[in-house]
């Protein structure tokens, strides 16, 4: 429940430190004369379209976030051993943050007019998401065949419950970048084109962040670190 609690708390201080930027804390009836807009001249605000993908991703990491507390409090159980991580994890982990880089690359690219640099990062960047999806499945099949089933221990459960529930949402975001690909395909790539990428970017760097911290809990470097906070606090 701690855990919970302190992602919360650092997610409202987050929220609360975006929105204060962005203006929507302010009262413009009570200001006198006109108002000031701390940004630039000419810059463009912040798209309808990132305030949504602001809130889905603040829910999802809620969501993630209830799922390691009832891990950590699963695992006092006498029930309870570790589930081996497979090896192929090391490498999934590198072709995500290869799929985040190339994401980055792509924005930068279409920002500076180089078309078909940004495609070519875009397709790239598809290929990294479908070999982690497929990496994950066999993840799953050596688990499976060195006995490691489902519902023979609540490790088990909760490792193919919360990598399951990761991978539908990085197959959510290879359904939106591969919309993103087939708009820009023949066309020139602009304001919009960008923001596009820049949402799927965002995306994919929280669902690699996710991911960072799923690892370090399957590899036991979660509990290692709570012990830590726990010896001082006490």
């Amino acid at each position: 429940m701690s855990v919970t609690l302190v992602f919360l708390a650092v997610v409202l201080l987050i929220a609360g430190w975006w929105l204060a930027h962005q203006r929507l804390f302010s009262k413009p009836w009570l200001e006198v004369g006109h108002a000031h807009d701390p940004r630039p001249h000419g810059s463009p605000g912040v798209a309808p379209a990132q305030i949504g993908l602001g809130v889905f991703l603040v829910v999802v990491g809620a969501l993630f976030t209830l799922f390691i507390s009832a891990y950590f409090m699963r695992m006092a159980s006498t029930d309870w051993w570790s589930t081996p991580m497979p090896k192929i994890l090391w490498l999934n982990t590198a072709i995500l943050g290869l799929g985040s880089l190339l994401l980055h690359a792509a924005r930068v690219t279409a920002e500076h007019h180089r078309d078909e640099a940004s495609r070519t990062a875009l397709i790239a960047a598809l290929a990294t998401g479908l070999a982690f999806l497929a990496g994950q499945v066999f993840a799953w099949r050596e688990l499976t065949d060195a006995g490691f089933l489902l519902a023979d221990n609540p490790a088990n459960s909760f490792f193919y419950m919360i990598t399951g529930m990761h991978g539908l949402h990085i197959l959510g975001g290879l359904f939106a970048l591969s919309r993103v690909i087939v708009k820009t395909r023949s066309e020139p790539m602009g304001d919009k084109a960008v923001l596009s990428i820049t949402l799927c970017g965002t995306y994919w760097h929280f669902m690699l962040a996710v991911w960072l911290v799923l690892f370090a809990l399957f590899s036991g470097w979660a509990n290692d670190f709570v012990e830590l906070c726990r010896s001082l606090l006490t």
